[in-house]
């Protein structure tokens, strides 16, 4: 079990959730040092909401240990959550308002006047890439701009510590590399990220330390390179082709672990030199030489099969 560390931004110990009879939160620890980004990973269904919710003050956990900010969850939510900041899922921003407005209305909620909020605005338009758009439209801006706003919004009572629920979903590769940037930059600030994405080169991109759920358990924690290094081989050589299925049975000695989704057959290698020699005689197989990544021990630890 965790202990809990009041300098810690986020710690949890044995956390438990149930709905009816379906424990989807299992007992689960973990702790988030001030000034890191933590990951939560999981598929669908893994329980990341509602541990999210949890930490947040926002659901009542059945049993379990919660501090966030310093402020025990949920007796203290209330205080916890004035020096945070939430980047939701899917933008929630106000269409009648402007990109000013928004900011203003959304900065009352903390209580700040509005001498101090416009006294943010510049900073934060700037930050977010949005200067010369403080009175544009909701409507007008692009999903790379309203998901930027977004992130500028949750930093309008200059939090310390700042939730992001799959911030770049949806975002084309240069809105998804200009969020990252922001999010470095918050990181160098001091500022702690808690962070839920599917997208599994972000978080090794991103993340300090990383926890993946399934089914309500934590399956396994760490530093990203550290989770590669422990649970995957360190080679990996995808073969594609209508044939790739049968020569991959047939050639299965030549990795440490072979699997076979659809076309592409998956080779988990610790020495590739056999295998790239064998491949070289069959030219209608093509195949992808690459080191092993995050993306590949989360497919181990969670299957493969489709989560809804």
């Amino acid at each position: 079990m965790v202990t809990l560390n009041p300098e810690d931004a986020l710690s949890v110990a044995d956390l438990h959730k149930s709905y009816d009879d379906n424990e989807v939160v299992a007992g689960i620890d973990f702790r988030v040092p001030r000034g890191t980004c933590f990951g939560l990973l999981g598929p669908n269904g893994a329980g990341k909401t509602t541990t999210l919710r949890c930490c947040l003050g926002l659901t009542f956990p059945d049993s379990g240990t919660i501090r966030l900010g310093g402020h025990t969850v949920p007796e203290e939510a209330e205080k916890a959550r004035a020096n945070v900041g939430v980047v939701p899922q899917f933008d929630n921003l106000d269409p009648d308002f402007t990109v000013r407005e928004n900011l203003t209305v959304y900065g009352r909620y903390f209580g700040l006047s509005n001498a101090e909020i416009h006294g943010h605005i510049p900073d934060l338009l700037d930050f977010a890439g949005l200067v010369g758009k403080a009175d544009a439209r909701i409507q007008t801006l692009s999903g790379g701009m309203k998901r930027r706003l977004t992130l500028a919004r949750a930093m309008i009572n200059d939090p310390d510590i700042i939730f992001l629920d799959e911030p770049t979903t949806g975002l084309d590769p240069q809105a998804r590399h200009l969020i990252w940037d922001r999010m470095k930059q918050l990181t160098t600030r001091g500022k702690t990220l808690i962070l839920t994405t599917h997208f599994m080169d972000e978080a090794e991109r991103l993340c300090d330390r990383l926890a993946i759920l399934d089914h309500g358990h934590l399956i396994a924690e760490g530093a990203p390179h550290s989770l590669i290094a422990t649970h995957i081989e360190p080679q990996v050589v995808e073969v594609f082709g209508d044939e790739a299925a049968e020569w991959a049975n047939q050639h299965s000695r030549l990795g440490e672990r072979v699997e076979v989704a659809g076309e592409t057959a998956f080779f988990y290698c610790q020495n590739v030199a056999p295998l790239l020699a064998a491949l070289k005689d069959r030219p209608a197989l093509r195949y992808l030489h690459r080191p092993a990544t995050l993306e590949d021990v989360f497919i181990k630890l969670t299957g493969r099969e489709l989560r809804d």
